[in-house]
């Protein structure tokens, strides 16, 4: 769809960096200052629901989805992983895959509450160090798979 943002060839560095892209999905890493690490795993068709895809296509998405948890868990060690499908707003097959810390601006709430509190500017700064690896973390990660 023309207007769809997560139906576009490019992402500028304001929306995040291109980890992997194969021929049905592709990872990115979300440029969120208040939440390092985030990342969405994004089917490239414009489909809106999960059951739009073939069986096939649905365990594909969801190993990469597992995947990359499993990369961001080992890199940023959070105290939480949050999974998300909403499609509400960009109604356009995609996971977030974020780590969430117990001082995260939004903990214990969602990543699209109200903030609760600021984190500190120190450990942002290391989890924004830490994420730099996500990249190398994930692409090794996805080339186990196959």
């Amino acid at each position: 769809m023309a207007n769809c943002v997560l139906c576009k060839a490019e992402l500028t560095p304001e929306e995040g960096e291109l980890i992997w892209r194969g021929d049905d999905c592709r990872v990115i890493l979300v440029n969120d200052p208040d939440l390092p690490g985030f990342c969405r795993v994004i089917w490239n068709r414009h489909l809106a629901e999960m059951s739009d895809l073939t069986y096939g296509e649905r365990e594909h998405i969801m190993s990469l989805v597992f995947v990359v948890e499993e990369a961001v868990r080992h890199v940023m060690r959070p105290d939480k992983i949050n999974l998300a499908a909403l499609g509400n707003m960009v109604p356009h097959i995609h996971w977030h895959v974020i780590p969430r810390f117990q001082d995260d601006a939004f903990f214990p709430g969602s990543p699209w509450s109200a903030r609760v509190q600021e984190t500190p500017k120190s450990f942002l700064e290391v989890r924004r160090d830490l994420a730099k690896e996500l990249p190398a973390a994930i692409r090794s990660a996805i080339s186990q798979m196959h």
